[in-house]
């Protein structure tokens, strides 16, 4: 097999000897050359033709935002993966790297890591972005589900929705900029979100959806009662869950073990809807890399609630999705574009009383009526 070629690009040479041995050192990938800046590096592409770039943002010249602009003019398929600081600072440029068309990101080790950990943060934040965007993820079909019994036959009651769950993580800011923003603003019930990011990203991608959005979008916080038409954004290093019953719905966040290398992760925020809510849930999996959500898809569809997906073409990587639907957990799959009237046909028809909406469905019927 031919290694993914990979082309470094950060002005630090630390940094650069750092990814290069790290990143050679898995037989799947090959380090083919570095560069100190955004210019050489552009200089570099078309001689090297490498299959994925990682670019530093803070760099002298020609910066990582200048040099991804120009990136996506002349190579707008390149996976490109921003190695970025966590810090407010790395976290801002990060989601306008990602806007601006990034693939993936990755937060650099800190300064006062060892060596040791410094390359272990590497082989595992890093190197599973590489090999899922340029394709060697484990195929769908042989995706080890561990305590994944086989999914209960439901008897469909067209239960209404009284929450929407979402699940995703590689591509996923964009993929919720595209959905949260077009959300109505008399939305009838409240929208909890699992987005895989670290803190400070979580609540920087929650203040932009929020100023895109017509509904209020915020970061996750222990004790919030939910409300219709608020939309709560999993914070980082949390797992967020759904707590109470009744007219008590809240949230509540915990950082115990992480579930699929996640905190947070989507399998606890579904896990705690199924049991809220029962069948009154919408489950949505979005892009992403790995297969977290799948339990918890499992989990919402035997409590007889609904799960749909993202569908492969408009995902980043189809890992959580493709994960769902090959479980065969997932009721349908959508472009991202068409997601967020999906969510919204589905949530007010399920409020219309049944001979309504029998009536209605009979003289809808489209390509993605179920």
């Amino acid at each position: 097999m031919t290694p993914i070629r990979i082309l470094v690009v950060d002005d630090s040479i630390v940094v650069r000897k750092l990814l290069s041995e790290t990143l050679s050192g898995d037989p799947a990938l090959e380090v083919v050359a570095t560069a100190s800046d955004g210019r050489i590096a552009l200089a570099k592409i078309p001689m090297l033709k490498p299959d994925l770039t990682t670019l530093d943002i803070e760099m002298p010249v020609m910066n990582g935002l200048e040099t991804l602009v120009e990136l996506r003019k002349l190579y707008p398929k390149l996976p490109v993966i921003m190695f970025s600081t966590l810090t407010e600072h790395g976290a801002a440029a990060t989601l306008d790297a990602l806007s601006l068309g990034a693939s993936d990101y990755a937060t650099k080790p800190s300064n006062s890591c060892s060596p040791a950990a410094a390359i272990e943060r590497i082989r595992i934040e890093l190197i599973p972005r590489i090999k899922a965007l340029c394709g060697l993820s484990v195929p769908l079909k042989l995706l080890p589900l561990p305590g994944c019994p086989a999914v209960k036959a439901r008897v469909r009651t067209n239960p209404q929705i009284k929450i929407v769950a979402i699940g995703t993580s590689t591509g996923g800011p964009n993929a919720l900029a595209e959905v949260l923003p077009r959300i109505p603003n008399d939305f009838p019930v409240p929208i909890v979100v699992v987005q895989h990011m670290p803190p400070i990203f979580t609540r920087l991608l929650a203040e932009r959806l929020a100023s895109r959005s017509a509904i209020p979008v915020e970061e996750g916080r222990a004790g919030v009662v939910l409300s219709p038409g608020h939309a709560w954004i999993a914070p980082g290093n949390f797992h967020m869950k759904v707590i109470g019953a009744g007219a008590g719905w809240s949230l509540d966040v915990n950082q115990g073990p992480p579930e699929n290398s996640c905190r947070p992760a989507v399998d606890v925020l579904f896990r705690s809807v199924a049991a809220a809510y029962g069948a009154n849930v919408l489950g949505v999996v979005m892009t992403g890399m790995g297969a977290d959500g799948v339990l918890g898809a499992q989990d919402i569809r035997n409590a007889g609630g609904d799960v749909i997906i993202q569908d492969e073409a408009s995902s980043v990587v189809w890992g959580m999705p493709g994960s769902v639907h090959a479980s065969g957990l997932s009721d349908a799959a959508y472009p991202v574009g068409h997601l967020a009237a999906e969510i919204t046909r589905r949530v007010l028809q399920s409020r219309v009383p049944r001979a309504q909406s029998d009536v209605k469905n009979h003289a809808t019927v489209g390509p993605h009526a179920k």
